[in-house]
Order: structure tokens, then sequence, then C-alpha cells
């Protein structure tokens, strides 16, 4: 099998090359060449800017392939680009998209692929709405063959996957941990969610490459392990070897106070969700996650530990959660002396 992975070098991408190159899948990777990553044995990488639509071209040459993969399609324009590039080229498309385009607010707690898309929370979701309702229309229309993947929160052994964190720096909440600072968990802790490890991931990912009976349909992956968010705090505290102090909050009091939080907790993680993986299942029937979060977060935090150089905090974020910190618990003092004067 000729695969094209348009990325390749992220936290998803980057495990889905791995597997795919260990299955003797013949890989090729573009890249803009901006991140650093370890070479995989038999897989091509081509340098160059996928928006140079001349140059990307004139690197493929008349190659043709029997999946190309695009991992950093976020806007309409990108998949017009991609229509441009691929027609003809490839017996099949995967748009990896998000589950963040189910409906929210949620009305019913159990996800398929037949959820309603609607998300007015976040405008990352939107444009991802955009570009599958683009390319179900280029299928519809001229037989462009393609397959929608959503992830969910998926992490890797560079990911600290909890719901108030530094994305760019995610030690930052071990780091706040680890010194016994006050960590924030949206809501009461209880609401449902599913941290996906980035190898359980793969092995779907990999599993729908080149099936000519997924074209034209949509598919999440994730792990089948549900825990609230408290569960997964405290499994993190422990693998970083400290007793976590959570602090519960609201998620309209954390958009309040931080608006740009308002698309990844009300638009997002603020729901109690499990995703129901039967219609992957069908397809790709070895597919099993088998990484329980326990296990993954371990090693994720090794991973930090192992580097001390990996170990960056963002400063600005941990001075903003103490800020939002003391707000919170300042309201809640005043709150109770009218109360409980």
């Amino acid at each position: 099998m000729r695969a094209l992975f348009i990325g390749g070098t992220g936290n998803i991408s980057s495990a889905c090359a791995q597997l795919a190159s260990e299955r003797g899948i013949d890989l090729t990777l573009v890249t803009r060449g901006k991140r650093t990553f370890s070479k995989l044995a038999g897989v091509r990488t081509l340098t160059v800017d996928i928006d140079d639509q001349a140059a990307v071209a004139q690197a493929l040459g008349n190659a043709t392939f029997d999946t190309v993969v695009d991992w950093i399609a976020y806007t309409p324009a990108h998949v017009e680009r991609d229509l441009n590039l691929f027609r003809g080229r490839t017996g099949q498309y995967i748009f990896i998209s998000s589950t963040s385009v189910y409906q929210r607010p949620v009305t019913h707690y159990l996800m398929t692929e037949s959820a309603p898309l609607a998300n007015p929370y976040w405008r990352y979701s939107r444009d991802k709405i955009a570009c599958e309702e683009r390319l179900l229309k280029a299928y519809r229309e001229e037989g462009f063959p393609v397959t929608i993947v959503r992830p969910s929160h998926t992490y890797g052994e560079t990911r600290i996957p909890l719901a108030v964190n530094s994305s760019p720096k995610p030690y930052t909440v071990v780091d706040r941990m680890r010194r016994g600072k006050k960590v924030i968990v949206p809501g009461d802790g209880s609401s449902l969610w599913v941290l996906t490890h980035n190898t359980d991931f793969a092995t779907g990912l990999v599993g729908l490459l080149g099936l000519p009976q997924t074209i034209g349909h949509a598919f999440h992956i994730t792990s089948d392990e549900v825990m609230c968010w408290d569960q997964f705090y405290r499994i993190t505290a422990e693998a970083a070897g400290v007793e976590p102090r959570l602090i519960h909050m609201t998620s309209d009091f954390i958009t309040e106070c931080i608006p740009e939080k308002l698309g990844t907790l009300t638009g997002d993680k603020s729901s109690s969700v499990v995703f129901d993986n039967t219609k992957l299942k069908r397809f790709v029937p070895g597919f099993c996650a088998t990484m329980p979060f326990a296990e993954g977060i371990r090693r994720s935090i090794a991973w930090f530990d192992a580097d001390p150089a990996r170990k960056q905090i963002d400063e600005e974020a941990d001075a903003l959660f103490d800020r939002l910190i003391d707000a919170y618990e300042y309201g809640t003092r005043e709150a109770m002396k009218r109360f409980r004067p």
C-alpha cells in the first residue's frame, strides 16, 4: 500500500506513521520541516509547504497513492487545496476532523457517528464541520473518495491531557501538583470523559487505510475506558508521586474569567461524553484500545522526568491559574459571609 501523510510529526500522526512503518506500508510524509522528529525506516520525507500547490505538485510528480491522510487541514480553504491536489491521485482521502464537531450542548451522553454536528462555542469545531460538509459534497457530486476520522482527546508521552493545563507546555500542571499548588478541575469533577493514547488511535487509523468500503463514512477512534475528571487528575498525581489538591470550578466561571477557554471547555471537555466505537470495530475487527490511562500517563511523566529540559513551565499560564483560584476562593468566602455570617 502506498500512503501519503500531510504532516506526520505531531502527537497523533507520529504514532500513526510509526505503526504504518512497522506494518510495511510504503509511506511518504509531506512536512514543512519545522519540527524535528525521529526518522522512520522506509519512510520518505518531502520537505515542502503544502500550501504551495505548485511546489507540492512538482515534488509529487506523477505519483499516485492508495490513501492520503491530511493531519493539518483545519479550514475549507485547506480542503479546497487538497481537492485540487489529489483529485484522480488517490483511492482514499482521509480527513482528520474532531469529535468536538458533535452536538453541543450535549443532549445524550453516548455519541455515535450519527450524532448531529453543531458546536456554537468553538470556531475550530465549526471550521471542521464546514470541511466535512465540503468533502461530502465532493463525494456526492464527483465521487471524491473521502473518509472522515474524528479523534477525541488523544495524548502520548509528550502530553499531560488534563482539562485545565497549558497546551504548549503541558508539564505545567504536574509541576503545580509537585509543588503542592492547587489544580483546577472543571465542574465538580464527576463528569465523564475519555482519554485515548496515541498508540491506540494509531491501531484504528492504520486499520482504515486503503479500505474502499470506508469511502463516504465517518468514524471516531477513541478508547473504551471511561472515567470522571477527578479520577484522571488523581491517577496523574499518583503517577507523579504526590497527593493532588483539587479545586472544582464551574466552566461558566472559568470561561467568564478566561474567555479563550470557552471552546475547549464548554465546547468540548465540560460535557459528559462516552464514544461508541462499534462502527469502527465493524470495519477494523482487530481494533481494541489496550493502553489504560494509568499506564499511559505513567509513561508520559517518565518521559518528562527523563530529561529536565523537557520540564518547561508556562509561567504566564501558571500565574493565570493562581489568579483564577484566588478570585474563586475570594468569591466563595464572600458568599459564605452572606449565608453563614
